[in-house]
């Protein structure tokens, strides 16, 4: 069961349409750190959602692509069944990667 205290309240909405979020809701949610931004989605019902998030440098927005993310968790579901080789060093991995390349 989930045992942390949800934020409930109210916030002013100022000139130009700035929140102050409280200090305590941004401290758990990290929202002060350099560069966080929040999504903001209109929903149907009128609901207004904010979402944390973190901007991606564009330098490694590669890996967030949606392929390079299911790769990621073929690998995850790989190494969680143990389906692996490990090996003593680097020489022993070169050799098993010549004797991989030599197969096809």
């Amino acid at each position: 069961m989930d045992t942390v205290e949800r934020y409930h309240g109210y916030v002013s909405l100022q000139r130009r349409g700035v929140v102050a979020l409280p200090s305590e809701l941004r401290a758990r949610l990290h929202l002060d750190e350099p560069g966080v931004q929040l999504e903001v989605t209109e929903r149907e019902d009128g609901v207004v959602e904010l979402r944390a998030a973190l901007p991606v440098p564009a330098d490694q927005a590669w890996f967030w692509k949606t392929r390079w993310q299911e790769r990621e968790h073929e690998v995850d579901a790989h190494v969680a069944a143990g389906a692996v080789t490990v090996h003593e060093d680097t020489a022993a991995f070169l050799a098993h990667v010549d004797d991989v390349s030599d197969g096809e």
